[in-house]
């Protein structure tokens, strides 16, 4: 219980001029005293896959809940901020890749991994299907030591299924600067629809992907 100092409320036979509308009084109130609930905020994290062509490797991600966003862009490279023209030249060291702001308590990363296994050749060093070059090179870039051991784990485990009859060669490595690509490579699957439909079959992809993973 806890004692407040209130004025005196005058009563009906007193004037408002009455000294007695000085007077102060003790009132006990009582109150209920409640903790302060803080919503709990999502730590959103990063995961960063290279599979070739970046328009191949938006969509497969972008419908799962828990993913936020999908982007296109280069990495592991040692020029800054690259153009679409440059990283397919092969001069900047860069390779097409995606990065994935996702919420690790709707989708982990785990998962994003059995996802992106299922996008590629992992046994091709040299590129993907149709698109050959340093560019089109496969690579896991991990943001965390964590992400890092999943990576290492998720690709041992592969190669011990002996689903491919080649060595899986796709590197890990860790996340350094991400360049988004230019606007008209994002989201390309929605912007250009048959354009990407018909590069994932004339490129190979699809029927590679049908063959091993039965997508």
């Amino acid at each position: 219980m806890i004692y407040a100092r209130f004025p005196a409320i005058p009563s009906r036979n007193e004037s408002r001029c009455s000294p007695n509308t000085h007077r102060i009084y003790y009132h006990k109130v009582s109150f209920k005293i409640y903790g302060v609930i803080t919503p709990k905020k999502h730590l959103m994290e990063k995961a960063t896959f290279a599979g070739g062509c970046f328009w191949c490797m938006v969509k497969p991600f972008d419908r799962y809940d828990g993913v936020q966003s999908v982007v296109s862009g280069y990495t592991g490279g040692n020029v800054p901020n690259p153009s679409y023209k440059e990283v397919c030249g092969g001069q900047t060291g860069h390779v097409e890749a995606v990065e994935i702001t996702f919420n690790p308590e709707k989708i982990t990363y785990s998962q994003l991994l059995a996802i992106y296994w299922r996008q590629i050749d992992p046994t091709d060093a040299s590129g993907q299907f149709e698109d050959r070059g340093p560019s089109y090179q496969t690579a896991i870039f991990y943001h965390s030591d964590h992400q890092r051991r999943l990576a290492e784990q998720s690709r041992d485990a592969l190669q011990a299924e002996s689903r491919f009859t080649r060595p899986i060669v796709v590197q890990i490595l860790p996340a350094g600067e991400f360049y988004p690509a230019e606007p008209e490579h994002q989201d390309f699957y929605r912007t250009h629809p048959e354009h990407y439909e018909k590069n994932q079959q004339a490129s190979g992809r699809s029927k590679f992907l049908d063959k091993h993973w039965g997508n």
